[in-house]
């Protein structure tokens, strides 16, 4: 066994719902790709502010309205140190990747680009990194340019390079890839798109909570990731940004709190991050979102990676030997996804089969159409792994998996 498999024996109890049963199953959860259970800490950390400490922030002088506001700077505090930004002001609290996507699409291109510049997306990207490029390029008269992904699920930054331009604006990948698994290269992303001009803005929602992040050591412009997909709330979300650009960007929302003062024909708006926040907080989400991250610093990113990529080395090791099953992405660098196919079988057929037999997997288009049509499929089937998924896991989904394939298969034998 595992070393780090007695540590996840711990883990395990502090998960409320792999604590259930499905269909009188014991539940095996492998759709942490997207979202993750919540450990008792987050759960908890919520119930005791709305239940003893509940008031809003940076609104009111009275005691408990100060100890929340106190408490929701201390988690932006501990977002900047959990991303290495150089400065809090750096974190704004959205409500997911897909919000952070938005305002930086919107925003940023607002302030910087003008007809005929030129945005660049990868071939693998999530609809939320893929439409609001769309809506705003085609506003505002902008090209959008595609990096191309070969059969492995890599991109080919050397094509990248010939597509990059002086009048590039910016280019937003996905740091580890929602179908394929890949983790992308964003140093070298970063550095080639800088070396024409380019700002970069990365999808995190695959890797914040997966592994290790330095967005100064990345180099990176921007960087988003939700809250729920790293053991958090739903509704909260984070958008990092370099100071010097934050500043120079224009609110993408109006209301309180992301001004400074307010005439009748006109606004003075806050410095970043509160210009970007408009409107009442999701206080209970944000404390939430703290509490998350304290539990995966508490665990160890280091531990955390390197589990699920054993857990990932074992799951593939084991789906290969079955006749039939195609992974989707087999790039060297991969996160813990592993996306399939099985020969004649629907995914939904594979999904309902082992759903009634206590395990959870994603099927579908997963959200990323255009990556699987460039893969030469409509849908698919998808598992993932989180911090509290185990060997024995890995095996009831194999052994489940060949009994689906029997069931939809007959003349099949194992």
């Amino acid at each position: 066994m595992e070393p780090f498999e007695h540590e996840i024996r711990k883990i395990r109890p502090y998960f409320p719902m792999l604590q259930r049963q499905m269909h009188g199953k014991p539940f095996i959860y492998l759709d942490s790709a997207a979202t993750t259970h919540k450990p008792l800490a987050v759960i908890e950390a919520m119930s005791r502010f709305y239940s003893e400490e509940y008031a809003t922030v940076h609104r009111s002088v009275y005691d408990f309205a100060a100890q929340a506001t106190d408490h929701y700077q201390t988690v932006r505090n501990q977002v900047k140190q959990f991303l290495n930004a150089a400065f809090v002001e750096e974190i704004v609290f959205t409500k997911g990747t897909t919000d952070g996507i938005n305002l930086i699409a919107n925003s940023f291109l607002k302030a910087f680009a003008k007809p005929g510049d030129e945005v660049i997306l990868s071939m693998m990207e999530h609809h939320s990194n893929l439409i609001p490029w769309q809506m705003v390029c085609a506003e505002r008269g902008l090209t959008l340019k595609w990096i191309p992904m070969n059969a492995q699920g890599e991109l080919e930054l050397d094509e990248f390079e010939r597509l990059l331009t002086d009048r590039t604006k910016i280019v937003s990948v996905a740091h580890i890839g929602n179908v394929t698994g890949t983790v992308n290269p964003i140093e070298k992303i970063t550095q080639m798109a800088h070396s024409r001009g380019a700002k970069v803005l990365i999808d995190g929602a695959q890797s914040a909570a997966h592994v290790g992040v330095d967005v100064q050591k990345l180099g990176v412009d921007f960087y988003v990731f939700s809250g729920h997909k790293a053991y958090g709330p739903t509704g909260i979300g984070v958008l990092y940004g370099k100071k010097a650009l934050l500043e120079k960007m224009p609110p993408y929302q109006g209301g309180g709190d992301m001004i400074e003062e307010v005439f009748f024909d006109r606004a003075v708006y806050q410095q970043a991050p509160l210009k970007f926040e408009a409107g009442t907080p999701p206080i209970a989400e944000v404390i939430g979102l703290g509490a998350a991250l304290q539990f995966i610093e508490s665990v160890g990113r280091d531990k955390i990676e390197a589990w699920e990529l054993e857990l990932l080395r074992y799951a593939t090791q084991k789906m290969e030997e079955i006749p039939g099953l195609r992974i989707l992405g087999t790039a060297p660098g991969k996160g813990g996804i592993i996306s399939f196919q099985i020969e004649q079988l629907h995914p939904l057929d594979i999904g309902t089969l082992l759903d009634i037999r206590g395990i959870a997997i994603r099927t579908g288009n997963l959200c990323a159409q255009p990556t699987l049509r460039q893969l030469g499929v409509a849908q698919t089937a998808r598992i993932s792994f989180g911090v509290y998924n185990t060997h024995a896991e890995v095996d009831a989904f194999i052994q489940a998996l060949k009994e689906v394939i029997l069931l939809l298969r007959p003349t099949l034998s194992y």
